[in-house]
Order: structure tokens, then C-alpha cells, then sequence
């Protein structure tokens, strides 16, 4: 008997656009910061990519999830860069600026994606060796990006549920 072979599930790069222009749009205009965007890839493992990890969630006619992972020296250079001073990694105000960040580049995506998608409040994780579960079937895809102070990545994994009809991805 002949084995099914798997049609490979894809994400429309209609998606993922709107991150890209957001992640330039924060930091140049939040943290008068440049930022390089290296080429999108798909993530083959749930590890983290970094330390310190924000997750947003998406819902409706877009589900899933943005993850925004920061080396530990660069997310808390990028705090200081945001707050106006330095925050303490073990500080209550760290995650909550980490989170914020990662806000504001899935709210300034969702703008783009129309009134197809709500977001979540930012949940960030802190440490080394964390898992972040995906939903199973939407690959993630990778955004990484560098800046003077460090390193990041956009970690990408949602889907339209109903791409053929209703609202359309500006």
C-alpha cells in the first residue's frame, strides 16, 4: 500500500511582511535604533532562539503566535534604550518593557493584517533552555535581526484560517 506523502504546510508571505516593516518601524522610531533583518527561515527546532522570550498571541482570522527572543546582553541594552535608563534583568519593569517591545512589533503588524486578528498581553520568558509550543502544522518562521547592541529574532508562526474569502491582508 502506497504511504500519503505529506503536503508541506506553508505561510503566506502576505503574513509576514507586516513584521518585517513593524520590527524596522519600533526600533527606529522607539529606540532611534537601526536594525538589520537578515533572510526569513523556516525554525526546524521548539528551542528558543535566545534567552529572553516575549510571546504574543493571535486570534480570529489569524491564529497563533509571535515570539520575540532577545540575547540576554541585547535585550537589556535595548531596555535601557527604551526606558531612558537601566532597568535590572531580575526587575518586574524588565519583563514588562520586554514585553512591551515585543507589543508594539505585533501591534504594529496586526495594524497591517486589518480586522482580521486580536492579540494577546505579552507573556515573557526569562532563562536559558525554555520551550515555546506552537501550534502543530504552521511552520515558524525565523526573522533574525542584529542591531549595534546585539542580537534578536521575530519568531513567526501563525495562519489565516480563511484565506479565500473575507478580509483581505493589506
Amino acid at each position: 500500500m502506497p504511504v500519503a506523502q505529506e503536503t508541506p504546510v506553508t505561510i503566506n508571505p502576505k503574513l509576514i511582511v507586516p513584521f518585517v516593516n513593524s520590527v524596522r518601524s519600533v526600533f527606529s522610531t522607539m529606540l532611534k535604533m537601526a536594525t538589520i533583518l537578515d533572510r526569513p527561515h523556516v525554525k526546524a527546532q521548539p528551542a528558543p532562539t535566545y534567552d529572553v522570550s516575549s510571546i504574543i498571541g493571535f486570534s480570529g482570522d489569524v491564529i497563533g503566535s509571535v515570539v520575540v527572543s532577545f540575547e540576554r546582553h541585547a535585550a537589556e541594552k535595548l531596555v535601557e534604550a527604551f526606558a531612558g535608563m537601566p532597568i535590572a534583568f531580575d526587575s518586574p519593569d524588565f519583563a514588562d518593557a520586554v514585553g512591551e517591545l515585543a507589543n508594539m512589533i505585533a501591534g504594529g503588524a496586526k495594524k497591517h493584517l486589518g480586522n482580521m486578528a486580536t492579540i494577546t498581553v505579552p507573556n515573557v520568558v526569562i532563562g536559558t533552555a525554555h520551550s515555546i509550543a506552537r501550534l502543530s502544522g504552521v511552520p515558524c518562521i525565523v526573522i533574525p535581526c542584529r542591531t549595534d547592541v546585539g542580537a534578536f529574532a521575530v519568531e513567526i508562526s501563525i495562519k489565516q484560517l480563511n484565506p479565500a474569502g473575507g478580509e483581505k491582508i493589506q
